[in-house]
């Protein structure tokens, strides 16, 4: 039965207005929707007459780290095999949280793994951060289920990267072929594929998904030397103001960056306090588990750089980021006091400075927040792909999209205009 394009509409610019709030709050008895058992047997199909043949494997931690690398490659640590494991074998992606991991593999001529897509079934909508929580209301109004679903992305992680992840790339179509297969055979209502990057895009569209747009604000390093320069960059009144919070934020406290061996359990102990806080403010209760943290500092030490501010030798705020080749990625905050503008310093003046002194290429500090525009972060296009098999429900699904890329586009002209830097410089 197809979705009523009006309803599906006003549901979803709900949604968008739960979005900017920075909340999301939905029935959390999706957990207790089932999730269909899919086989670890073979597909078979066909891509432009040519035979192929995927495999489904059972979680991330399930194929060997090397041959999921040899297709993930080294620049995104996210998609990495140590990173997606971690979140399986902390116990916070799991088939009980709603995310059961099901890789979806696609064979090289070699028997190795020449694509991968790192699938999950999921039962809610809850940490994707590309909110569908609409069309799921619309779906079941017309009388469908939603739930289960398909998912291709980095569980709680709005960080843009590959999410076909190719040894061969030649392969790529049939990796796709065999995402939409797993979806109709196992008759999911759709699949998506979130926060891909954009030069995956046209596989998808030659495969005539749907293409979703959003923003994030991203800090771009035109080779300073170091943040006084990047302040040069800016109009005096905007030097002037982030001078002053910077000020604010640090009187009295004292700023560490941590990497590697340097961090402690005790530093992971400290960071647990700030990470469940902000997170049961955010979302009800925390993603992740205390051994994801421990177990991360355990086995990808080298791509983590944990920023504490200290009262008197006593942490009582931290930023969490991962060291990408090209970006510095921000992904958690926390705070046990309140102290004006010291979230602005630690999550994005901070990474400024260790971004510049790295010779990273950018900043990504996570998704929404156009308070970051003021701070030299300008906004840029993520993406999202969506393959939904019901004419009726793709149509409704495909106008919603249009109109919400327009709007999309009008507000990153107006945001554009807003950028902090001085003009003609």
């Amino acid at each position: 039965m197809g979705a009523n394009p009006a309803c599906l509409h006003a549901i979803c610019d709900e949604d968008r207005r739960d979005e900017r709030r920075g909340a999301t709050i939905r029935r959390w008895a999706r957990l207790r929707c089932p999730l269909p058992i899919v086989p670890n047997l073979a597909y078979l199909g066909a891509v432009s007459s040519q035979p192929i043949t995927a495999r489904i494997a059972d979680g991330v931690a399930s194929i060997p780290t090397a041959e999921w690398d040899a297709c993930a490659g080294s620049g995104n640590p996210f998609v990495s095999h140590a990173f997606l494991s971690i979140l399986e074998r902390s116990g916070s992606a799991t088939a009980r949280a709603g995310w059961r991991a099901l890789p979806i593999i696609v064979n090289g001529c070699d028997g190795r793994a020449a694509a991968i897509a790192p699938a999950y079934v999921k039962a809610h909508s809850q940490g994707e951060y590309v909110f569908d929580h609409g069309w799921a209301d619309a779906w079941e109004q017309a009388g469908g289920n939603y739930y289960p679903k398909l998912q291709v992305a980095v569980p709680f992680t709005p960080v843009p990267g590959p999410r076909l992840l190719l040894r061969d790339p030649a392969v790529a179509p049939s990796l796709i072929a065999a995402i939409e297969a797993v979806t109709d055979q196992n008759q999911l209502s759709s699949a998506h594929v979130t926060f891909v990057d954009e030069d995956q895009l046209h596989w998808f569209e030659a495969a005539g998904w749907l293409m979703r747009a959003g923003t994030q604000f991203h800090w771009r390093n035109h080779g300073y030397a170091g943040f006084e320069d990047f302040l040069a960059a800016l109009s005096s009144r905007k030097r002037k103001a982030i001078r002053k919070e910077r000020a604010a934020a640090l009187e009295g406290l004292t700023v560490r960056h941590l990497a590697g061996a340097e961090i402690t359990e005790a530093h992971w102990d400290a960071f647990w306090t700030f990470y469940q806080d902000t997170g049961s403010r955010k979302w009800g209760r925390p993603y992740l588990t205390r051994e994801f943290f421990s177990m991360l500092g355990a086995e990808i030490a080298d791509k983590v750089l944990l920023i504490l501010a200290e009262r008197d030798g006593v942490a009582i705020a931290g930023a969490l980021n991962l060291i990408g080749e090209e970006a510095l990625y921000g992904r958690y905050w926390g705070a046990t006091e309140e102290v004006p503008f010291l979230h602005f310093e630690l999550c994005y003046y901070q990474a400024i400075d260790a971004a510049i002194a790295r010779g990273l290429a950018r900043v990504e500090a996570g998704a929404q927040g156009e308070h970051k525009l003021a701070r030299g972060y300008a906004p840029v296009t993520t993406w999202s792909a969506h393959y939904i098999p019901d004419p009726g429900f793709r149509r409704a699904v495909a106008d919603f999209l249009r109109r919400e890329r327009e709007a999309v586009t009008r507000e990153q002209e107006w945001l554009g205009e807003m950028m902090p830097f001085r003009r003609g410089g």
